[in-house]
């Protein structure tokens, strides 16, 4: 019983087989090649625009050059104060915007709050430069606490960052599950709502390693190539990056995994909810499940073969958890199975 991370699922077969499929022969390198272009126009198609699209291999990649790219001197991007990129990253977005920060700004449910936001934008006064400036917002979709930011939240946030001249940018590392749920489109989801830079994350939903930095006006990423080359992001076979998201894009083949683990997130939702042993944190809204329990129940449960995580509560929800309580995280994906969930849900009946 497998609920750890989305990130200990293996590959699609079908992204596997497209993987296999352009191993052999030649195409040209540096992301020039046939294929390349075509899954690049898959983007333009997905995201009813002209967008511009740079493979990378990883999350922290795609999330740390899409804000070196709007880089500033003294520079200053405001998140959420529990998002990845300030507690999982390592200070890779630190590292190679060459020192700009990272500001934390608080909101309850994993979420920004906009009066927060406001108020923590007017502590950078441009007049005083010892604080720096700020260079952009950034937010998770879906959040670290697997809550999902509305369209009209969206909106809101990128409403604020307009009147501060700030670009908005989505870590969208489960951008599957968080579109599945609101069942909008692409478009929907980012440009529309003044989203200007997306993280598109296809790893975690079935993927060997493939994410997508997606820039919806592409003379904003002018400096990129220059960027991605320089931290060492440019792979020379792209297009094997390139086959997944061919196989990955077609016949919403992404659409139906996350709907998969969004489903099941639910049913093992559910269980918990039904159950005397566990508590739900909250109701789920993507493909991660928050739960209190006892630490006997904890690991009773670990010794039986489920695999989850204990996990930092949020600031918010810290009060809720009592002496001898462990706070968890479970996360389904593609590979997992309602016989897996309904396992588990047996054991805490």
């Amino acid at each position: 019983m497998h609920f750890a991370s989305d990130n200990w699922a293996g590959a699609h077969p079908t992204i596997a087989e497209s993987l296999a499929q352009h191993a052999g022969g030649f195409a040209a390198a540096y992301g020039t090649s046939e294929l390349d272009k075509k899954v690049e126009q898959r983007f333009n198609e997905l995201f009813e625009r002209e967008v511009a699209v740079y493979f990378v291999g990883t999350g922290t990649a795609s999330n740390s050059l899409a804000l070196a790219s709007v880089n500033r001197p003294g520079g200053v991007t405001l998140c959420h104060r529990e998002a990845h990129v300030i507690e999982d990253e390592c200070g890779a977005p630190e590292y190679f915007t060459g020192g700009a920060r990272l500001h934390p700004v608080d909101g309850a449910n994993g979420r920004i709050d906009p009066a927060n936001l406001r108020k923590e934008l007017k502590r950078f006064n441009p007049a005083f430069i010892h604080a720096g400036q700020p260079m952009a917002v950034t937010f998770t979709q879906a959040t670290e606490v697997g809550t999902l930011y509305s369209l009209g939240q969206i909106a809101e946030l990128s409403s604020i960052c307009k009147t501060h001249n700030l670009p908005l940018h989505m870590d969208g590392a489960r951008f599957a599950n968080a579109l599945v749920s609101l069942d909008v489109s692409p478009a929907e989801m980012t440009w529309r709502q003044g989203v200007d830079i997306v993280s598109f994350g296809g790893t975690k939903n079935g993927c060997w390693c493939a994410e997508a930095l997606v820039f919806m006006n592409p003379d904003r990423a002018k400096d990129l190539p220059f960027i991605r080359k320089r931290a060492a992001q440019l792979f020379s076979k792209t297009r094997f990056i390139a086959a997944q998201f061919d196989a990955y894009l077609q016949d919403d083949l992404w659409l139906d995994l996350a709907r998969h683990s969004n489903k099941l997130a639910q049913k093992l939702a559910a269980h918990i909810d039904a159950s005397a042993q566990v508590r739900l944190a909250w109701k789920p809204q993507a493909n991660e499940v928050f739960a209190i329990m006892k630490q006997t129940t904890y690991d009773r449960l670990q010794k039986a073969g489920v695999i989850f995580y204990d996990w930092n509560p949020p600031h918010s929800e810290a009060d809720k958890i009592s002496e001898g309580e462990i706070f968890t995280r479970f996360v389904t994906s593609f590979a997992n199975t309602e016989a897996e969930v309904d396992q588990f849900g047996a054991l805490i009946a």
